[in-house]
Parts: C-alpha cells; sequence; structure tokens
C-alpha cells in the first residue's frame, strides 16, 4: 500500500492548494483533556513512549477546526515549518472509527514537513523529538473534497505522531 505522507509531489502541492483556509483554523484542546479523557467525542489515545499508540474511535460529530493535543511532550530538538522528519504516525478516519494506515507496521516515515498536508504543516511545528501529538484534520486541513487513495472526500483525519528524528 502506497503511502499517503509518501504521494508524489505534484499531487502533495495540488492538495495542499486545495486544502488552504484563510482562518488559520487552529484550536487546541482544552486542558481536561490532557489526563487521557475524551471531551465532545474526540477519540482517547493509549500506549507508552516508544510503542504503537492505541486510539479509541471517536463519537459523534467531527470538530469544524483542527484540534492538536501533546499526548507526550518530547525533550529533544524542535519542529520547524523547514525541518524535515522522521516520524512514526497512526491514521484513523473519523466517519469509520478504523485504522487506515500506520507506519508501525514498517520503518518510520521521513519527509519534508514543507511537502505534505497543511494540518501537518500547521500542525506540527514546536513539537520535540520524543514527543507524541494528536491531530485532529478537518477535510481542508487533509485531502479535502477530493479525498486521496483510501481516504474518502471530505474525511476528518484522526493522526497520532511520534517525532524521531528532525534534519
Amino acid at each position: 500500500m502506497q503511502k499517503l505522507l509518501a504521494l508524489p509531489l505534484a499531487l502533495i502541492i495540488s492538495i495542499s492548494l486545495a486544502a488552504c483556509s484563510t482562518d488559520g483554523g487552529v484550536e487546541t484542546m482544552s486542558e481536561n483533556q490532557s489526563n487521557g479523557t475524551a471531551a465532545a467525542g474526540l477519540p482517547v489515545v493509549t500506549g507508552a513512549a516508544g510503542a504503537e499508540p492505541i486510539i479509541t474511535p471517536p463519537t459523534g460529530a467531527a470538530p469544524s477546526a483542527m484540534q492538536t493535543k501533546d499526548l507526550i511532550v518530547g525533550t529533544g530538538g524542535l519542529v520547524l515549518a523547514t525541518s524535515t522528519l522522521t516520524v512514526h504516525y497512526v491514521l484513523m478516519a473519523w466517519s469509520t472509527g478504523k485504522v487506515v494506515e500506520s507506519s508501525w507496521s514498517g520503518d518510520p516515515a521521513t519527509f519534508p514537513l514543507s511537502g505534505v498536508i497543511t494540518g501537518w504543516q500547521e500542525g506540527m511545528p514546536g513539537m520535540k523529538i520524543g514527543g507524541r501529538r494528536l491531530l485532529v484534520l478537518p477535510p481542508d486541513k487533509g485531502y479535502g473534497a477530493a479525498g486521496g487513495g483510501p481516504i474518502g472526500p471530505n474525511e476528518t483525519l484522526i493522526f497520532v505522531v511520534d517525532v524521531i528524528g528532525i534534519s
């Protein structure tokens, strides 16, 4: 199966441009969610650092704004918009509650942050190596109306991302 983050550059650029918004759209989850509880039907993520995270499927309507939550705060180098990242990630589709893809079944993914979907470009800077972050991306921050690969049109995406390296 082709990795979603390893799409051809022309497709990534066209998807990113189609998925741009004018409002910035980043909404950080509230403090009460930092203890592993979920609010408003958001997914709960469990699992130790260095192990594949387990995502409990969400309930209810998907949020309309991007949401991020640091599950594990890293202590290493800082992710910048210009960084090339090496990460492990799990991707779940909100509509089905099913894992669509996981890098944990193979090698970590390495890519320039500037070459992936808008939600990653906006939601990853500020992380540190060793960190784990939950990203909930509405369609305009992901693959939009076109979808992509196994992602259907207008899908809200749930990513749990562990930063392993930065260059």
